[in-house]
């Protein structure tokens, strides 16, 4: 896509600080980083959602969330993904966050809201799920 911020630095129009990169896959460090080591790992086909990337697009990158995950020598971590304006996802690519959590101030901080599950409701939901698979 002509606009995305994420194919100019594919295509090198843009600089970035790339760590990895193969046929289908570009990983490099946060220009905004939330903590040291914080790096993207894309698939060079875009798109915008999870669901809009073929799966042979996605297959190095969790093998790559691992290698930087070990290059950065991150012990806690945060691996982040968000789909959708409402979910914080600002670029539309696909990408993925590694975020190293060297303390409680620096990296990603996550609030989780849980609430008790009606176990029928659940099973329910269950049973719908399990069938589109």
């Amino acid at each position: 896509m002509a606009a995305c911020i994420f194919c100019k630095i594919i295509k090198g129009e843009i600089p970035a600080f790339k760590v990895f990169e193969s046929s289908k896959t570009l990983a490099f460090l946060d220009i905004g980083p939330l903590s040291k080591g914080h790096a993207l790992v894309i698939p060079k086909f875009h798109g915008a959602k999870l669901t809009d990337i073929p799966d042979d697009h996605l297959s190095e990158i969790l093998p790559v969330v691992k290698k930087l995950v070990h290059a950065t020598g991150a012990t806690d971590y945060n691996i982040l993904q968000n789909n959708g304006r409402i979910a914080h996802q600002v670029v539309d690519h696909v990408h993925f966050h590694m975020i190293p959590k060297p303390n409680e101030q620096e990296g990603l901080g996550v609030g989780w809201p849980t609430k008790p599950a009606d176990m029928d409701e659940l099973k329910k939901y269950f049973e719908e799920i399990k069938s589109r698979m």
